[in-house]
């Protein structure tokens, strides 16, 4: 684009899930209508190979696009590979880094979060969450016999799984692992893998990868890129070089108090020559080569000319039911908001691609209705908590309030578990299901979701509910 002044009706800042599924949204609703998408990154991620496994429940891959194809794709939508340095509300106008000023109509912000990385600016802290921070953790695995791990969610538990020929400490503040997303049942689960880790062959029982794997063109990464996809890992080498087999030692209720130097160690502490060490707050020091930074995200919302806008105590831009902030014209949608208004009963936010997508597409909708001037209703995405995705090699489907949120503990839970196959839980209340995880192939997922919408009364079925002799999905077709 050669013009610095620009005149469009939509505009979205950020080239993530959220961002690329808003554009997309606008390009199906409105094709007439100029978009502009801006994004830091040369690739973006979007959302392919969409597979419905229920109502709202859905599988998804996510594909890496240079701005090139997607322009290809979509006509109506113009990317700009910059940076937003400015947003003036009062005349709905954007300045760039690169000097282009752009009047919109109406804009969304989907400038996804930013990790929260501990010793931010130490060279042998690595926080993961875009595709150049992945690249770099995979250069340095590969001369690596330990690292450690810090965090436990979804990219904390997915690197303890697949790296290789690397001595792992994962340092979890909670009492049992991947506690972000399931119970400590499901971690016991799951743990037994981790201890045949050393037994098997990673690469002979690797199942083939169902989605889209990711690829850097020219190495055109800008820092700060769009967050992950599913199956992030399986495009890097994850392998190290140590002698033994991978081996991975859990430090439980802990957290890294101080990363320390060799230098600044007394000889008892510094048994071992490592470059790095870190001081847990369980007393003890760990040295290794260097240290994965994976303990979540802060919402991305410091843009200058936008400090009016109301925020939430997580920093995430405050959304209505319709995705618009606190200033007429404006949404945002992604990780870099955060929901305000009444929530639906078995709906609650979490910084997920799926709500990622869910709400790019939503905003899109919301956008043009309000536009158009024309009365819309909020998607039915919101009614129920979603999300597909894999751990441990395992299929993990987490459906509605599956570890007994706003619940007040006051629950039943209905549990079948075949060790290596499957783990399915039930969360009950006064005999309606709430909430439901199903690991492995289970094919519950659409009678669970069915049944937590409905909210059907359950109590005459008890145990049968998961007795294995018995088709329960008969009962519901």
């Amino acid at each position: 684009m050669d013009s610095k002044a620009i005149e469009v009706t939509f505009m979205i800042v950020g080239g993530g899930i959220a961002g690329v599924s808003c554009a997309e949204g606008l390009a199906f609703l409105v094709p007439e209508e100029k978009v502009i998408l801006i994004s830091d990154s040369a690739l973006l991620k979007a959302v392919t190979n969409i597979i419905p496994l229920g109502k709202t429940l859905m599988q998804f891959d996510v594909e890496e696009r240079s701005s090139e194809s997607f322009k290809e794709t979509y006509p109506s939508i113009s990317v700009i590979h910059d940076v937003v340095m400015k947003i003036n509300c009062a005349e709905k106008l954007v300045e760039t880094k690169g000097g282009i000023q752009i009047s919109y109509k109406k804009l969304c912000l989907c400038t996804g979060a930013k990790p929260k990385v501990i010793a931010e600016n130490n060279p042998y802290v690595i926080g993961i969450r875009d595709t150049e921070s992945v690249e770099h953790f995979s250069e340095r695995i590969r001369n690596s016999k330990r690292i450690i791990v810090v965090g436990n969610g979804g990219i904390a538990t997915e690197i303890v799984h697949e790296v290789e020929d690397v001595e792992v400490i994962w340092v979890i503040k909670d009492d049992h692992i991947s506690a972000t997303f399931v119970d400590p049942g499901a971690a016991e689960f799951f743990q037994d893998k981790l201890i045949k880790k050393d037994s098997y062959d990673h690469h002979a029982q690797s199942s083939p990868v169902k989605r889209m794997k990711y690829t850097i063109t020219n190495g055109t990464v800008t820092k700060g890129g769009p967050a992950l996809g599913p199956d992030w890992h399986n495009s890097f080498e994850m392998k190290g070089v140590s002698t033994v087999s991978t081996k991975v030692n859990i430090e439980y209720c802990c957290e890294i108090s101080k990363v320390l130097y060799p230098n600044e160690l007394s000889e008892e502490e510094r048994t071992e020559q490592w470059p790095i060490y870190a001081k847990l707050t369980n007393g003890k020091v760990i040295g290794c080569d260097f240290i994965v930074s994976a303990t979540g995200v802060i919402p991305h919302s410091q843009l200058t000319g936008l400090q009016t806008l109301k925020k939430a105590e997580d920093g995430g831009i405050l959304v209505d039911w319709k995705l618009e902030t606190s200033e007429k014209n404006i949404f945002a949608a992604g990780d870099v908001c955060t929901a305000n208004w009444e929530l639906a009963e078995h709906w609650f936010q979490m910084r997920l691609w799926t709500q990622a997508q869910q709400m790019g597409r939503y905003a899109a909708k919301a956008m043009v209705s309000t536009l158009r001037d024309e009365e819309f209703l909020q998607d039915f995405c919101f009614e129920l908590f979603t999300h597909v995705t894999k751990f441990f090699g395992y299929k993990v489907v987490l459906l509605g309030l599956y570890n007994g949120q706003k619940l007040d503990r006051n629950y039943e839970i209905l549990l079948r578990m075949t060790k290596g196959k499957e783990y399915i839980k039930l969360i009950l209340k006064n005999g309606k299901m709430q909430g439901a995880v199903l690991i492995g192939d289970t094919d519950l997922e659409e009678m669970c979701e069915n049944l937590i919408l409905n909210q059907l009364d359950l109590s005459s079925y008890g145990e049968d509910l998961l007795n294995p002799d018995i088709d329960i999905e008969d009962y519901f077709d």
